[in-house]
């Protein structure tokens, strides 16, 4: 699956969107430089995002009154939760150019793990969710052992993972059962909204954040003469971010209510949560040691084992957090679908996931890849799901549009490496 002991060593792209360049001392020239950069092979988050602006469009236009109201739009914040916190996983295995089959059915077992201690033994929520996220860690463990200290290929270890994972899921729910989850806490999670006055106190403060160490890096790099970017670019970064943020609070700020006299308004908490994970997971690979080595053994193993990196912790750690966040996945879609059953976190769970991953510009060759890469990815799924469920399409188109778009984004990937490549970026 990797590639790695033939690619050049990478490190931790900045975050943002945009590479510093010494060149770029104007905001016209910021703007050529990444074209220049988009010409090379380095397109980042452009196809994700011009997908995820094309498909609403589309839908828009095929189905004006349903698609972009407040209602479907937290109905799409909450089916992209579980796909989006679980690619959020892969992310980290994939930049090592390791797959992981079985991310989706970890989901599940966690989630029914949380379910069973919840429904049989009367356990607190926070129990329960605390069991859930060490069973998947310690499967994170047990798999990365396996491909980091025995050798086993990931796309091995995982597969028979991915078949044997299915039978403990199959064990703890029992054949054609259910556990329901009934737990206020849990279910919050997907059937409750954060007061629409916290949720406008929370995007001010998400806006504020990000503007404050956007300009604190600009400030730094420039004090120490670094290659930073011109402060409009950074400012024009800040103003669209918060520009989003704006809308989404808004658009969700609405009453949705379908009936008079229930009042149905506010931000689902599943989308606090995914910016509290961005946000963590965005700066443990983007401002540590850690995610620079992660890099580092992604673009080149033997150069990274060469100078002083532990090769094998790096993918034991990643397989470890990559399960983790499979199981907060797995308690995320137990509090939509309001239970478990045997067949949770299977079918298309993982493929969704790797979809949204890679889609969002995560390369499968390793060494390239953010965790916003998880969340753009996701929202195109995710709208392509809607959508064409609010078209009332028949389920094959899905399973062949999305495969479609799938395979665009993985040509998509091989070109940009190819032309990064013969020009020698």
């Amino acid at each position: 699956m990797s590639s790695n002991t033939l690619s050049k060593p990478a490190s931790a792209p900045e975050p943002g969107g945009f590479e510093a360049d010494r060149s770029a001392d104007s905001l016209g020239g910021a703007a050529r430089a990444y074209v220049a950069r988009v010409r090379g092979g380095d397109l980042g988050a452009l196809p994700a995002i011009l997908g995820i602006v094309a498909l609403s469009l589309l839908f828009f236009a095929l189905r004006p009154e349903t698609f972009l109201t407040p209602r479907n739009m937290a109905n799409l914040a909450d089916q992209a939760a579980p796909i989006i916190i679980l690619a959020m996983g892969l992310v980290f295995i994939l930049l090592l150019g390791d797959i992981d089959l079985s991310a989706g059915v970890v989901s599940g077992v966690c989630g029914s793990v949380m379910a069973k201690l919840l429904a049989d033994t009367g356990a607190p929520w926070y129990v329960a969710v605390l069991a859930a996220l060490v069973t998947g860690a310690a499967i994170g463990l047990f798999t990365g052992s396996l491909v980091a200290l025995i050798g086993i290929p990931s796309f091995v270890v995982t597969l028979a993972l991915f078949l044997g994972f299915q039978g403990v899921t199959l064990r703890l729910i029992g054949q054609g059962g259910t556990v329901p989850v009934r737990d206020e806490v849990i279910s919050a999670l997907s059937d409750r909204n954060v007061p629409v006055a916290l949720g406008w106190v929370l995007a001010l403060v998400v806006i504020a954040l990000f503007a404050a160490l956007q300009l604190n890096r600009w400030r730094v790099q420039r004090a120490k003469g670094l290659a930073h970017q011109p402060l409009a670019v950074v400012l024009v970064r800040i103003g669209v971010i918060a520009l989003v943020v704006v809308l989404v609070t808004a658009v969700l700020s609405v009453d949705r209510a379908p009936a008079a006299g229930v009042v149905l308004a506010g931000i689902p908490y599943a989308i606090p949560l995914i910016v509290l994970l961005l946000l963590l997971l965005t700066f443990v690979l983007s401002r540590t040691s850690f995610g620079r080595h992660v890099y580092a053994v992604g673009g080149n193993t033997e150069a990274a084992r060469r100078a002083g990196i532990n090769v094998t912790k790096i993918r034991v750690s990643v397989f470890v957090i990559g399960l983790t966040l499979a199981a907060v996945s797995g308690i995320v879609a137990a509090a939509r679908l309001g239970s478990v059953a045997p067949g949770s976190g299977g079918g298309n769970t993982l493929l969704y996931a790797v979809g949204a991953a890679v889609i969002g510009g995560t390369s499968l060759f390793g060494g390239r890849g953010r965790v916003r890469d998880a969340v753009l990815g996701g929202l195109v799924i995710a709208i392509i799901a809607n959508g064409l469920g609010l078209l009332g399409t028949e389920a094959y188109l899905n399973y062949i549009i999305t495969g479609g778009v799938l395979l665009l984004a993985a040509s998509v990937d091989a070109l940009a490496r190819r032309r990064a490549a013969a020009t020698g970026h």
